[in-house]
């Protein structure tokens, strides 16, 4: 019986998911994902480029290779011989500095804001899932308060359930762009979202949290139990809220979003 892998690895081009986490988008994505250890997903738009199967490489898309780091991809593989898991690293941020140009965001910016520039880890562990079955991936110490925290808090009938958790610098350069084709200014979308790499989600070491019957990322979490217990106990976890009421960093209040800080 194959062990299926619960980590996600992580490269500046590309991501390696777990195969069994993730959605056929047709029959033959289905026929070579049943088969497949790891999924080569393309960071930028999400598309599926190639599965690793027992018997090797197997491209999804003609020239998947294309304009990628395809090598850094494939060298992050475990080795099969090996049952340790790989060892995390910070990818690097020369990449990203050169997408935040094109949105006129130079170092003034986090000297202004006093946020500071998040690299991505090269691999995060599956902390179960989020409130809409979407995988949640946190770094593993991350995941194990996440789930201590969580226990402890049903123990004392409070529900909490993630909202979100990691998101790479492609994610957040996506909201900046579609917001932007609907005519809003950059100003104006660092109002309510961190520049791309600056969001402590680059990290995945950041949870937004809610609980059921609760509209998510809204303000008037803060009158739930949920929050009133976060705010409590979330520190016995190592877990803080980043953003209160005027905040240095010129972000909106947040109750819901919590960074896990060792």
């Amino acid at each position: 019986m194959r062990v299926r892998p619960r980590l996600l690895l992580n490269t500046p081009d590309i991501e390696l998911w777990p195969a069994w986490l993730l959605r056929a988008r047709g029959n033959t994505d289905a026929r070579a994902l049943a088969q497949a250890d790891w999924l080569l997903r393309r960071k930028q738009d999400g598309r599926y480029l190639a599965v690793i199967q027992p018997e090797g490489l197997m491209p999804l898309l003609p020239r998947w290779r294309q304009g990628l780091d395809s090598d850094a991809a494939l060298d992050a593989l475990p080795d099969r011989s090996r049952s340790d898991n790989p060892i995390n690293s910070a990818l690097s941020l020369d990449g990203l500095m050169a997408r935040l140009e094109v949105l006129g965001l130079d170092e003034a910016y986090g000297e202004r804001t006093g946020l500071e520039l998040v690299a991505e880890p090269s691999v995060l562990s599956l902390a179960g899932f989020d409130r809409y079955r979407r995988p949640l991936w946190l770094t593993a110490d991350a995941a194990r308060a996440w789930e201590a925290m969580r226990r402890t808090a049903v123990a004392d009938d409070v529900v909490l359930d993630a909202i979100s958790g990691y998101r790479s610098h492609a994610y957040q350069l996506g909201i900046f762009e579609r917001k932007r084709a609907r005519g809003q200014s950059v100003e104006q979308i660092l109002t309510v979202n961190a520049a791309p790499g600056y969001s402590e989600h680059h990290s995945g070491n950041a949870l937004d949290i809610g609980t059921p019957g609760e509209p998510p990322a809204e303000e008037s979490f803060e009158h739930t139990n949920a929050f009133a217990w976060l705010t409590a106990h979330a520190g016995q976890f190592q877990f803080r809220m980043s953003y209160s009421r005027d905040n240095p960093h010129g972000i909106v209040y947040e109750p819901w979003h919590w960074y896990y800080a060792r």
